[in-house]
């Protein structure tokens, strides 16, 4: 285990089920593992780091996510090459998720970033970037 390396990410959101169908694929696509459920959340895990999502309580929900708020921005995930990337923003484009930039896409991020932006059920920006 190295200092300083992500522990888990927890995360809150609107709809459990929609969320779980979004990410499930994608983490899964990554590495990642199935590795807690509940009632109310489920995660998932890839080496020592695992993230979590929870359906948010029904007295919180009055104020949508905006990433543009104080606090979290976007995801950014490691792929595995170019080509990992495409291929996932195939899988994205058939699955009917909402591809972010894209008159700019792969290279929304400057000519020397190779990455794909898309949207969580409830738009959380999530970037799979290239090495």
């Amino acid at each position: 285990m190295s200092k300083g390396l992500i522990h888990h990410l927890e995360i809150y959101v609107s709809d459990l089920k929609s969320t779980v169908d979004f990410w499930s694929w994608f983490l899964e696509e990554l590495g990642y593992n199935q590795f807690q459920e509940w009632e109310g959340g489920m995660s998932w895990k890839i080496e020592e780091t695992y993230i979590v999502f929870v359906q948010a309580e029904k007295r919180f929900l009055d104020v949508p996510y905006h990433r543009c708020r104080v606090g979290l921005n976007h995801l950014a995930f490691h792929a595995l090459s170019r080509q990992h990337v495409d291929d996932v923003t195939v899988k994205l484009r058939d699955k009917g998720v909402r591809v972010l930039y894209t008159a700019e896409h792969p290279f929304a991020g400057g000519k020397d970033h190779y990455a794909v932006y898309f949207e969580d059920p409830d738009r959380i920006k999530v970037e799979l970037v290239a090495p």
